[in-house]
């Protein structure tokens, strides 16, 4: 059952359907489908909902299972349930910690992923936290990149002034070692200061250069310097 209440909330416990529309607060709590563009200060989905439309909100906020077939437009993102967005996401903040599909491109400040994320286009933004899985099929681009191998993650190109790569170690992850990769891989990385553990890239391109162990990298351009550190492999090497 859906109830539009004086406040201009929108509510769905239960089984129920709704229009798009303006309101204060959206919040999917059983089954339920808008239909349309929602604008709004707050959405939260705890039970499994899909919106065919848009979402402009302040604060989206994914607990349950949410489909959204539109774009979406926030200041702060929270998925920790399973959330799949088939149109772009533009954002401030968006924090991971349960598993998020993008079709389209992931746009912001900053993003945060504890869980899983899949985004089928490019990601741009300001500064980029990886301590789960990611896949990019595209461009993954920030400032500050910082990514913990969990798991395999794969981004067709990373671009950024500072990207570090480093191995996160406990006694789970060298349980999960034994058993599937904990590398990140990309075609190129790029950067002014790299640093890498656990990578198998085709091309790193930078100025500073430092590539650690396990990582198979099969060239390496620099501008300035470039070692090798622990057991870390380059097939091949030159100054540009």
């Amino acid at each position: 059952m859906a109830t539009k209440n004086k406040l201009g909330d929108l509510m769905i416990n239960g089984f129920g359907t709704a229009s798009g529309g303006e309101f204060d607060q959206v919040s999917i709590n059983g089954k339920g489908t808008v239909n349309g563009d929602l604008q709004c200060h707050f959405f939260e989905c705890n039970g499994s909902g899909a919106v065919n439309g848009d979402i402009k909100s302040e604060i989206v906020k994914i607990s349950g299972n949410a489909k959204i077939n539109g774009k979406v437009y926030t200041t702060d993102l929270k998925v920790e349930g399973r959330g799949v967005i088939k149109g772009n996401v533009l954002m401030s903040k968006m924090v991971i910690s349960g598993t998020s599909f993008v079709d389209g491109n992931v746009k912001g400040e900053e993003l945060k992923v504890q869980g899983k994320i899949v985004v089928d286009g490019d990601c741009e933004v300001e500064a980029f936290k990886a301590e789960g899985q990611f896949k990019v099929e595209g461009l993954l681009s920030a400032e500050t990149i910082e990514i913990y191998t969990y798991g395999e993650s794969r981004a067709k190109e990373i671009g950024g002034q500072t990207i570090k790569v480093k191995e996160k170690s406990n006694f789970l992850l060298n349980l999960l070692k034994t058993v599937k990769s904990v590398q990140l891989e990309a075609d190129l990385i790029e950067g002014d200061h790299i640093t890498l553990e656990n990578t198998k890239a085709k091309v790193v391109r930078g100025n500073q250069i430092i590539i650690g162990q396990n990582c198979e990298i099969d060239l390496v351009e620099y501008k300035e310097t470039f070692k090798t550190e622990k057991n870390g492999y380059v097939k091949e090497s030159k100054q540009i």
